[in-house]
């Protein structure tokens, strides 16, 4: 069905829970804000780091700046590998890989650390391009990173229509349907609520293997 996919990172292909959370928890400390909960933090996974710090705490630019700064201090020494590849991706992925599709990684983290994480987990040869944001924060938009991926691609927008976009979070569809791209969410990630079918996925999926059969072009999960 699709010869060009583009996949989010963290909550698609990896569970990313304990590095992100720890370290946005690190970074609230500076502030003397104490978050014991870690799962009151799950927001920050998915959206621009620098996004959930302003939208969640209120901090200024120049806090966000700082909250920043000190978040990756710890999430380069230890965070980047405090995250589970989940079951089945790595056989997926392959898979994909066999039959010819063009694989992309289009993710608001930073480039270089997305190109660590693939390679820990033995899976960057898979993908033809991977696309991250800066690390001064620039291009950090979902929006921003898939029209990046896309410009890399050289996708004329007619052939737009044989790509899609996975993800777990409205704002990986939201960058899909910037595009006119498929928009396929997974539901095994860190989506809140009901943001998936609000946003206006496409498709939803509850499990690796499902994506794959569809992926693949032997599924249908098609949203009402």
């Amino acid at each position: 069905m699709f010869d060009y996919i583009l996949f989010d990172l963290d909550g698609t292909l990896t569970d990313p829970k304990e590095g992100i959370t720890k370290s946005a928890q690190y970074a609230l400390k500076a502030f003397d804000i104490e978050e014991t909960n870690l799962d009151k933090l799950e927001p920050f996974i998915g959206p621009p780091l620098k996004d959930s710090f302003m939208e969640f705490y209120g901090f200024s630019i120049e806090q966000t700046q700082k909250a920043v700064e000190k978040y990756r201090e710890r999430f380069v020494e230890k965070g980047i590998f405090e995250n589970e590849i989940y079951p089945g991706i790595d056989r997926m992925l392959k898979n994909l890989h066999v039959r010819g599709k063009k694989l992309l990684i289009a993710s608001s983290k930073p480039t270089e650390l997305v190109e660590q994480i693939l390679e820990h987990f033995g899976i960057r040869e898979y993908f033809d391009y991977v696309v991250g944001s800066n690390m001064d924060g620039s291009r950090s938009k979902k929006e921003e990173v898939v029209a990046e991926a896309l410009r890399q691609l050289g996708l004329e927008p007619r052939t737009k229509e044989s790509a899609a976009m996975v993800g777990d979070r409205k704002f990986d569809v939201e960058g899909a349907r910037a595009f006119g791209l498929t928009a396929i969410g997974v539901s095994f990630g860190y989506a809140q609520g009901n943001e998936l079918e609000q946003a206006g996925a496409d498709y939803i999926v509850d499990t690796v293997e499902a994506l794959e059969l569809l992926l693949c072009g032997e599924g249908s999960m098609k949203t009402e």
